[in-house]
């Protein structure tokens, strides 16, 4: 299979974690794309031209990250970083989204920060940044609460570590900064040997 990513969006740092969880190296091929440039090469494989990618043992491509963490989750039978939704009255699956919305909201304000300074809409600065500030003061309380963020690491837990650290690097700003309990669940979350072989200073 390949695998297809960019070293700086953190949607593909979270496929690349979940080859590393599930132990697929030998069976992942890591391909760094190049995107939003005219005529990539890569436009051939994906017209969208997002990552990450996924072409899997049969030829197919699938993106989005979520389908494809999923499909690599399920790739032995054994899925351990995905719940079903009868679990915990839909619990975890609350709280997944909500750490993809953190994700989500500090891509967007990264990609307008890329912009020219020109171009970029303060609006849409002003807005995500207020989102992120009041995610994680949610999650500041949730990390403490939350039996779900407490055991075995799921993809809500990788989802919020990548997000937090996607923050950090990229001028958004320290969200753990003032919150004792996020930072120190963070800081165990960054032992995992998945997140640190897949952090961006290890390239694409």
């Amino acid at each position: 299979m390949e695998l297809y990513v960019t070293a700086t969006s953190p949607y593909a740092r979270l496929a690349r974690t979940v080859v590393l969880e599930k132990g697929l190296q030998d069976r992942v091929r890591i391909v760094t794309a190049q995107t939003r440039v005219p005529d990539s090469p890569y436009y051939k494989t994906n017209p969208s031209g997002r990552v990450p990618y996924l072409i899997d043992d049969s030829g197919a491509g699938m993106e989005d990250s979520a389908v494809i963490c999923a499909y690599l989750d399920n790739l032995d039978g054994q899925p351990r970083l995905h719940r079903s939704g009868s679990d915990d009255n839909w619990a975890y699956g609350r709280l997944e989204a909500r750490t993809r919305s953190l994700c989500d909201g500090v891509s967007v304000w990264v990609r307008e920060m890329r912009r020219p300074e020109n171009e970029r809409s303060p609006g849409i600065l002003a807005h995500e940044a207020g989102r992120g500030q009041r995610m994680a003061a949610f999650f500041e309380e949730e990390v403490s609460r939350s039996p779900l963020l407490q055991g075995p690491p799921t993809m809500a837990h990788l989802v919020l570590a990548v997000a937090l650290d996607f923050a950090r690097d990229n001028r958004f700003g320290d969200l753990t900064e003032g919150r004792p309990g996020l930072g120190a669940w963070l800081a165990r979350m960054q032992d995992l040997p998945s997140l640190k072989g897949s952090a961006f200073s290890q390239g694409g």
